[in-house]
């Protein structure tokens, strides 16, 4: 019988608008170099960091919970210009966080 993937929880934060400001720019940069780097990808990482950084002062660190918030919230942005979209965006900050922690994306070890 297979196990649940047991979650994943950041640990409280002590500078909410630090970790925004970091994820950010990691976010910015990753968005430049997956594809070419385009103007809406500065607004795309910063409106990302700015639902983080709010999910993170109400005290959430469960790293599911801050992905479904992310693609939730970035339903109402504008994604015409980008190649990206909600899923995307969610998936790179989660990503970009596990990476933070020492975790492998690929694997969950």
């Amino acid at each position: 019988m297979t196990q649940p993937i047991p979650p994943i929880t950041l640990p409280p934060a002590e500078n909410p608008q630090q970790e925004g400001e970091w994820l950010q720019q990691r976010l910015h940069l990753f968005l430049n170099e997956e594809f070419l780097p385009e103007t809406i990808n500065q607004d795309i990482a910063k409106r990302a960091a700015q639902i983080f950084v709010r999910q993170r002062m109400e005290g959430e660190n469960d790293l599911g919970e801050l992905v479904l918030a992310i693609v939730t919230e970035m339903q109402a942005f504008d994604f015409s210009e980008s190649f990206y979209g909600e899923f995307a965006i969610a998936n790179a900050v989660s990503d970009l966080l596990l990476e933070s922690l020492g975790i492998d994306k690929c694997c969950g070890q």
